[in-house]
């Protein structure tokens, strides 16, 4: 059994998608209730976002909101989180994100999931941190993304092992089952590892 309580989930903050993502996001938070995870999020009632973390709540686990001061004052935040944190700004909101999650899923999103997403990579890739990295790839949403990252890979601008650092779940059932499953890499970050190709 891992040591895994909180998951922090990146996702869109729209409420203009498809019925399919919101799907795949409440059955994910259906999912993460039930296996005894807590969730950490953006702290929001909007989109994937909220259609996830209310999930969680019904299914018995705790949400963590974490939103800087801005999104505050636009009327963002839901009063529904069992802890919130107010952040000073989108830099400070992602440390507080990875203090407080033990892994992370990627729902579909826009350029701040992208940006949230890659930056827990590198994290991982430089060895900041071991959490699971899961996502998911719903109706096919980041296929193009992960031919770059082959490509990436490929043209070696990251060394081949990158790939081991995120795991592809085709829907919610399957990222839930990694992170049950998840067993910490025991490898040493070293220079090699990194920057050979």
């Amino acid at each position: 059994m891992n040591s895994i309580k909180n998951i922090c989930v990146f996702a869109s903050s729209s409420n203009f998608l498809k019925e399919e993502f919101y799907e795949d996001a409440r059955e994910l938070g259906n999912l993460i209730g039930k296996n005894g995870y807590n969730i950490v999020y953006g702290g929001s009632t909007l989109g994937l976002m909220w259609t996830c973390a209310s999930q969680v709540k019904t299914n018995g686990g705790k949400i963590y909101g974490v939103m800087p001061q801005k999104l505050v004052d636009m009327g963002c935040r839901t009063d529904n989180c069992d802890e919130f944190h107010l952040a000073i700004g989108m830099r400070d909101r992602k440390g507080k994100m990875d203090e407080i999650s033990d892994a992370v899923i990627a729902l579909a999103g826009g350029f701040g999931t992208l940006e949230e997403l890659a930056e827990m990579i590198v994290q991982k890739q430089l060895g900041y941190n071991r959490k699971p990295i899961v996502i998911l790839n719903t109706k096919g949403f980041y296929d193009n993304l992960l031919k770059f990252f082959d490509e990436i890979i490929e043209e070696k601008f990251a060394n081949k092992i990158a790939k081991s650092l995120y795991f592809i779940a085709n829907n919610p059932q399957e990222a839930i089952d990694y992170i049950n499953n998840y067993i910490e890499p025991e490898y040493t970050i070293s220079k090699l590892e990194i920057y050979n190709r």
